[in-house]
């Protein structure tokens, strides 16, 4: 199972055993997420081609959008179909190699969606702080210089948990305990000293999430202060409603993203296993399946854009 190399020990494969206690109800559990995958694929890939179509989403706020779409889709495209083969059809292996790819694409893909949001705190707060300089700021060149700022920072900052983890010795076997490759679940099934990489995953979550909401933190209480001068009650109204989408997204991603980091290095012994895997799965899938909803349901732009496209295509149609 193990085959002995210059360094280590390395497994030719891992077996992920989905979710520990609930295996007899892993047909019933799959049912939910693959309906929140259908959600999310559906929902974030329709908002990527509205915002592409539409001339009156072409704006910073919804390159941004699409930006997070683009990043929430990918994020549970790289887990779900792999947790579902298990569910399903019970193919619980995964190549050595493959594993640390999920897991690089998994971490990196979360600290860009993190980055995402913060990027859109700080589109917030020049709409609001700044109007009239506001297309002179946020101009296309500092959209996308921003965007692949905040790609190369997750790329660089992950690509360490693969060498980190690749060096471990996996001597006790090759069983992992989750439905994906998450990094310090891959690093405890090893019989070597992964302290090195319980340190440099927290430094890591602080480098990326602990920057991300201290300026999103800064952003808001900015905005909260502009809002709060404002003269008109109305004004105040429309200023703080169109924050509202993006404050929903922030909590639906970082109240499970907290409780997964601190609860696997800080303890957390007293909560079943099978309950830090769902809210690690939730963590990744809540935010693809929530955010095309909020923003749809909360943004009047896209609702009037998709009336417009339904009806253009319904005219193209008819005319055929």
């Amino acid at each position: 199972m193990c085959g002995e190399n210059s360094s280590s020990l390395t497994p030719g494969f891992f077996i992920l055993n989905g979710i520990p206690g609930l295996e007899a109800a892993h047909t019933w559990i799959s049912l939910p997420f693959c309906f929140m995958y259908v959600i999310a694929v559906v929902g974030n890939c329709g908002l990527i081609y509205l915002i592409s179509h539409e001339d009156a989403l072409h704006r910073p706020m919804y390159y941004f959008l699409a930006l997070l779409a683009f990043t929430d889709v990918t994020l549970c495209t790289t887990t779900v179909p792999n947790m579902l083969c298990i569910f399903w059809f019970n193919l619980k292996e995964i190549d050595f190699d493959a594993c640390l790819a999920q897991m690089f694409f998994v971490h990196m893909l979360t600290g860009m969606e993190s980055g995402v949001l913060m990027l859109m705190a700080l589109d917030r707060y020049v709409a609001i702080c700044y109007p009239l300089r506001y297309s002179i700021i946020l101009t296309n060149p500092v959209i996308a210089k921003t965007g692949l700022a905040t790609f190369l920072r997750g790329v660089l900052l992950i690509i360490p948990f693969t060498f980190l983890t690749k060096r471990l010795p996996y001597c006790r076997g090759n069983f992992i305990p989750h439905t994906y490759c998450d990094h310090m679940s891959v690093a405890k099934v090893s019989c070597g000293n992964f302290k090195v990489n319980a340190v440099y995953g927290l430094l890591e979550a602080l480098l990326i999430g602990g920057f991300d909401m201290f300026c999103i933190s800064v952003s808001y209480t900015m905005i909260l202060r502009a809002v709060v001068s404002l003269s008109s009650a109305d004004a105040r109204k429309k200023a703080f409603g169109t924050c509202t989408s993006h404050i929903c997204a922030i909590v639906i991603t970082y109240v499970p993203a907290l409780f997964t980091i601190f609860t696997h290095r800080f303890g957390g012994q007293n909560i079943p296993h099978h309950v830090h895997i769902l809210i690690a799965n939730l963590y990744l899938m809540l935010p693809p399946t929530l955010n095309p909803i909020v923003y749809g349901a909360k943004t009047k732009q896209i609702q009037e854009g998709v009336i417009k496209l339904f009806f253009k295509e319904k005219t193209i149609l008819v005319m055929r």
